[in-house]
């Protein structure tokens, strides 16, 4: 006869415990890179939304921005480093194969033995996160788990490419995810199209270029980050209502519930079309941090969830549906309890 296998199970309902964030220092605005695409502050702000961003410095590296938002985020959660028994790292721009960068994150903020690994799934990754976390929670995997979205985007940029020179930034945003008395996420909608893969992506992979390298020597060009935006946008604004509508019916609530909507800051545009056809009530607060933080992939949303809390147009503990899309094409949407923040 066989063994029988022990199984366990976790909580019964979760949330997000603490979110915190981390912006760098140096503010970039539309005239310092519009120059090299032959562009102006104008257009950037009439096809994107964007007034500003934030561009890391050499010392602001993933890491260290991650474990910065890390540290906020375990203090406005109020638990102890050594609850947290997992890091999730959403991140398209560690540019290493590896290892990963989750268990250097875990060990510099006193996490011996915790499991930590990455996941890559563009500026979805944050949201497909969340919901791997509070799985882990509800399934008894782990007790706490600290989920971070960051990127070094100027890292992977040409900034004479017209498409995304203007449109990406750099910041970390995280978030403790652990067991709660009432339901705080709701059931995760995700999934890909894989046709379109060709929107967002790299110029070529390593392979290429390294046999560039050896074919042409420095006359190679190395691979960056690319976007084709109107398939993009298309995609997204043909897309992208379905699956906020079924987020928000598998978490048993309606649009009128909604006290936030904060969506992938993409582009200003798809932002306003999103809220136009899902028809929010007057009381529900957009996320808009693209004017100041740019496209921050998997960073966005946790950083557009601060930027409400921070002024005042949210509340800890309001009703928020997270939505996000990007390279794959990937999307996963959620309805959340907003955190504390710090």
């Amino acid at each position: 006869m066989a063994a029988r296998i022990a199984q366990t199970t976790g909580a019964r309902h979760t949330a997000l415990l603490g979110l915190g964030v981390y912006r760098p220092a140096r503010v970039v605005t539309n005239d310092e890179v519009a120059g090299a695409i032959d562009s102006s502050d104008e257009w950037i702000r009439t096809r994107s939304g964007i007034k500003s961003r934030r561009f890391a410095s050499a010392e602001e590296t993933i890491q260290s921005m991650s474990v910065a938002a890390a540290r906020d985020a375990i203090i406005a959660a109020d638990v102890e480093v050594d609850q947290i028994d997992c890091v999730i790292v959403a991140t398209s721009t560690h540019l290493l194969l590896t290892p990963a960068i989750g268990p250097r994150i875990a060990a510099e903020l006193g996490m011996i033995g915790a499991a930590a690994f990455d996941i890559s799934a563009g500026c979805a990754g944050f949201c497909h996160a969340v919901g791997l976390a509070s799985d882990l929670v509800r399934g008894g995997t782990s007790q706490h788990v600290l989920v971070i979205g960051v990127e070094k985007l100027t890292d992977a940029l040409d900034f004479t490419d017209r498409s995304t020179a203007f449109l990406f930034a750099d910041g970390a945003g995280a978030v403790v995810v652990g067991p709660a008395r009432e339901p705080g996420i709701g059931p995760t909608v995700w999934g890909s199209d894989g046709t379109q893969h060709h929107a967002i992506r790299q110029t070529k992979d390593w392979v290429e270029y390294f046999d560039e390298v050896a074919d042409k020597g420095t006359d190679s060009v190395r691979p960056y980050l690319t976007m084709e935006g109107t398939a993009v946008f298309r995609w997204a604004a043909h897309s992208l209502e379905k699956v906020c509508r079924e987020a928000i019916d598998r978490a048993g609530v309606s649009t009128d519930d909604l006290d936030a909507m904060i969506p992938h800051q993409a582009n200003g545009r798809i932002i306003e079309i999103m809220a136009r056809v899902l028809e929010l009530p007057g009381h529900c607060a957009l996320a808009d941090d693209i004017e100041e933080s740019g496209n921050t992939s998997a960073a966005s949303v946790p950083l557009a969830m601060e930027a409400l809390l921070r002024t005042g147009r949210s509340e800890p503990g309001d009703t928020a549906l997270l939505i996000a899309f990007g390279a794959g094409l990937s999307y996963a949407a959620q309805v959340v309890a907003l955190p504390a923040w710090n």
